[in-house]
């Protein structure tokens, strides 16, 4: 993880990201379950992270190639599975033509927001018939969480409210006509909410923040960091903190199209 609009790709910690935030790709393995990949097939594993569900899927004796925008994920994923292909790539500039019978991606897309130049590079990789299957944040995804965010910059003085928009969280309409428009069969889309537990216990939000809020600590500035994980803390903790655990309010888009 992730295909990420930063520039600079090294600012993913791989180290905080599996000790910390291993429910990235525990719960995706539900999608390499609606992937159900086959002995032989060709599979594109898009936005990789350290390679955890590159690997399940090879387990089925698919021959996958993971790719990810972040050099230390890739990196950090060649160490952990040396047997595995591991590509540095950009979503939406894949240069793979027709050479798979499936793409895979879990939680990706919404870091992403050229959503239709993903379509087209994922189409153009695919063979024909070839199927997409997707999961990523959908309408809504942390709503409260990115509400208590812009707040606390709003209080520093540091952001106007709405300012920062570090992710793509589209509707069920707006993404299926989007994969329609791009060549897509969308034979299954869906939005759910998915509450999910933070590592960490009340150290939890602050770790997310770092790992995943890169761009509102940017905003606050290193000289009012602290106030900003305090605000949000006070806002967040009687709605999202119980039994000594913090949890992200998300919500997610699934989907399955063909070529």
């Amino acid at each position: 993880m992730k295909e990420t609009v930063r520039e600079a790709s090294a600012e993913w910690d791989a180290k905080l990201y599996d000790a910390k935030h291993d429910f990235v790709w525990k719960y995706g393995s539900n999608v390499v379950s609606l992937l159900d990949p086959r002995a032989g097939e060709r599979i594109l594993d898009l936005g990789c992270g350290t390679g955890h569900l590159t690997s399940q899927i090879a387990e089925s004796g698919a021959h996958v190639t993971g790719v990810d925008r972040s050099a230390e994920m890739v990196a950090a994923a060649r160490l952990a599975y040396p047997n595995l292909k591991f590509e540095i790539s950009d979503a939406t500039k894949l240069t793979y033509r027709e050479e798979f019978d499936a793409v895979f991606s879990n939680a990706t897309l919404h870091w992403i927001h050229e959503p239709e130049l993903v379509l087209q590079s994922v189409w153009k990789a695919l063979r024909a018939g070839g199927r997409f299957v997707a999961e990523f944040g959908g309408k809504k995804n942390i709503r409260a969480m990115q509400d208590a965010f812009d707040r606390a910059l709003v209080e520093l003085g540091a952001a106007k409210p709405g300012e920062v928009q570090p992710w793509y969280y589209p509707s069920v309409s707006e993404y299926s006509t989007l994969a329609e428009k791009n060549g897509f069969e969308v034979r299954l889309i869906t939005l759910f909410d998915r509450p999910t537990g933070l590592a960490d216990g009340a150290a939890g939000m602050r770790n997310w923040i770092v790992m995943f809020g890169a761009d509102y600590l940017a905003k606050a500035g290193e000289a009012r960091r602290e106030e900003f994980l305090r605000k949000v803390d006070e806002m967040l903790r009687p709605k999202l903190f119980r039994d000594g655990q913090w949890w992200a309010d998300y919500r997610r888009l699934r989907l399955v199209a063909y070529k």
